[in-house]
């Protein structure tokens, strides 16, 4: 079953404190909001499973529909409703980041700059120290818990938010936390520079192929998994903001890099809501490009937008992701 609670935490970081090596240990975050109610977000370093250490990916200057979506949401806890409309993370489905970038980092290990605690340290330190940096939790809320101070910030009452990593694809010991549209995460606004940082992890016992109703561990005919960072075909620009009134014709261009041909049949595009559009039947050439007119109902809104790629078995093969900003010049197609 999914998170209980998802939704997303806005507040200023005021403090943190590391934990060590030992059992699960946690990088803990005191957070206030704009109405001084206190919380902490636990944010996991090590895993219950082998291999313990986490994979993590920072994006040191997020461009991403999603920030834009986090507009007009208060200070303090915001639930989110499940579903691929609002700001939810989903590290498959919202095309984020390519996972294949995501690397390993131990919880804890003497010197500088060579662990997990040490990295999240870099960022979050960072916006402790400047008072205008916003926090964006995204994970499971707990409490408040009524007559019961923090066990790590003594505030009372205990409040905050933990899960702040990849909820899916869980192997079966935690697959009863497993779900779509509600991965967590910590994106930190600096608005001075007009930059987003973005944080993602995940255990390495997690699957990148999942369900699309339940978040579980999807294996096709055969099972055989395929990465999305190694599939044959790429998403490689996109006409978003056609020329003219709406219905635009809208449409996406596809190249084929692997040295074969590749069979189309039964592969389709997907927009963020799930819209899906069929490619025409036949093979796509190796080195040779494709472009296809969105129908199905798929849509790519001039505000942002996601575009997935499926195979047949309905597996991603590659995702790409545009913004309001990059949509905004009418008849110009997008590079990804």
């Amino acid at each position: 079953m999914p998170l209980k609670a998802y939704g997303v935490l806005i507040g200023r970081a005021v403090g943190t404190r590391r934990e060590g090596e030992a059992d699960t240990p946690h990088y803990q975050i005191h957070l206030t909001d704009d109405h001084g109610t206190h919380y902490r977000a636990s944010v996991n370093v090590k895993s219950q499973e082998k291999p313990s250490d986490l994979l993590y990916l920072v994006s040191e200057d997020f461009w991403h529909p999603v920030t834009a979506r986090l507009e007009g949401l208060a200070d303090g806890w915001n639930t989110l409703p499940p579903g691929p409309g609002g700001p939810n993370l989903d590290f498959i489905r919202g095309n984020l980041f390519d996972h294949a970038l995501m690397r390993a980092l131990p919880p804890e290990v003497s010197g500088p700059d060579n662990d997990l605690a040490d990295l999240l340290d870099h960022y979050v330190r960072r916006a402790v120290d400047d008072a205008s940096a916003r926090l964006y939790v995204f994970g499971e809320r707990w409490g408040p818990e009524t007559n019961v101070p923090d066990k790590v910030f003594g505030f009372l009452p205990g409040n905050g938010v933990h899960d702040v990593h990849m909820n899916q694809g869980n192997s079966s010991r935690f697959a009863r936390d497993d779900g779509v549209w509600q991965d967590g995460g910590l994106l930190i606004h600096f608005p001075a520079q007009s930059r987003w940082v973005g944080v993602f992890l995940a255990f390495q016992s997690q699957q990148w192929h999942t369900d699309d109703v339940t978040g579980h561990v999807l294996v096709p005919a055969g099972g055989t998994v395929p990465e999305p960072a190694g599939g044959p075909v790429r998403i490689v620009a996109a006409l978003v903001n056609p020329v003219g009134p709406d219905p635009e014709p809208e449409n996406a261009t596809l190249i084929n890099v692997s040295p074969g041909p590749v069979a189309l049949a039964g592969w389709r595009l997907v927009d963020r809501l799930g819209h899906a559009c069929p490619l025409p039947q036949g093979a796509l050439a190796a080195g040779a490009c494709l472009t296809v007119a969105l129908t199905g109902g798929a849509q790519l809104g001039n505000h942002g937008g996601e575009i997935t790629l499926l195979d047949a078995e309905g597996l991603k093969v590659h995702g790409v992701s545009y913004t309001a900003a990059q949509a905004a010049r009418e008849g110009w197609t997008v590079v990804f």
